[in-house]
């Protein structure tokens, strides 16, 4: 399910009384405010201010369903805490009808909200500025296509160009010891024979972009490889792309890709 389907569930969701909590918790480390770990005492006093303010209401019903879910969301960031990137969203209720998790590599701004639906207006700016994408990265026989939704990459694919069937075919992710294999040189590819026209050799690109953007829910599309490489790329797919980056990422991590593509 896209992120924008699953927005659109979200912000349908209600329930009589108040039983959704809506967690926004800013983890950035790169932010003063969530120098060495503070982040964790957001977190607690954030949400020790919502159960003081129940216990004061009286209600034991809800004072209950809150501390089920405060449980379990305490749970979920703990076990995970060595993944956390910028942010995490956490929509949650008692009863599990709802339990909706993102780590984000976008900026977050901490919130804790207790009402009768989810409180998704933070989540639909992170998504409105960082919406489903994907960044491809084209360089001599091989394509290299991160599929991201909010700055996080949900998926690493490289295809490769097979100058027997001369198709592009996917290409397994890492090598035998698990490190991602790296781009063939320009002359195992682009040999005599198939020193084309680049806008023609990337056209056979073009299937598997629409499958893809079908597929992932792709709302842009960017392009960024070494100028000659990026043009033809971009030449050869029917969509113009979001934006084209005259730059070589290839063999880069995928959080500098995204900080190149979004936060420039």
């Amino acid at each position: 399910m896209t992120i924008n389907k699953e927005l659109e569930a979200l912000k349908a969701y209600s329930c009589t009384d108040r039983c959704v909590l809506s967690v926004y918790l800013n983890t950035n480390p790169a932010d003063p405010d969530t120098l060495k770990g503070a982040w964790k005492i957001h977190l607690k006093s954030g949400l020790k201010r919502i159960g003081e303010y129940l216990e004061a209401s009286d209600d034991a019903q809800e004072i209950k369903a809150f501390e089920q879910i405060k449980k379990k969301i305490m749970n979920e960031i703990e076990e995970n805490a060595h993944d956390l990137r910028k942010g995490i969203v956490i929509f949650a209720t008692a009863n599990e009808d709802l339990w909706s998790v993102y780590y984000a590599q976008v900026p977050v701004k901490t919130n804790f909200y207790w009402e009768n639906h989810a409180m998704t207006e933070q989540l639909e700016y992170m998504y409105k500025a960082y919406p489903e994408a994907g960044i491809i990265m084209p360089s001599f026989g091989e394509v290299r296509i991160l599929d991201t939704a909010m700055g996080f990459v949900r998926d690493d694919l490289t295809f490769k160009f097979d100058p027997v069937s001369e198709e592009w075919r996917e290409k397994k992710k890492t090598d035998a010891k698990g490190r991602r294999a790296i781009a063939d040189s320009r002359t195992a590819i682009l040999e005599p024979g198939y020193k084309v026209n680049a806008t023609t050799f990337f056209k056979g690109m073009n299937t598997t972009i629409e499958q893809l953007k079908k597929k992932r829910g792709w709302r842009e599309l960017h392009v960024a490889g070494e100028a000659e490489m990026a043009k033809a790329f971009t030449d050869s797919i029917r969509e113009l792309p979001e934006s084209c980056i005259h730059k070589n990422l290839n063999n880069s991590k995928s959080y500098e890709i995204i900080h190149q593509i979004f936060e420039k």
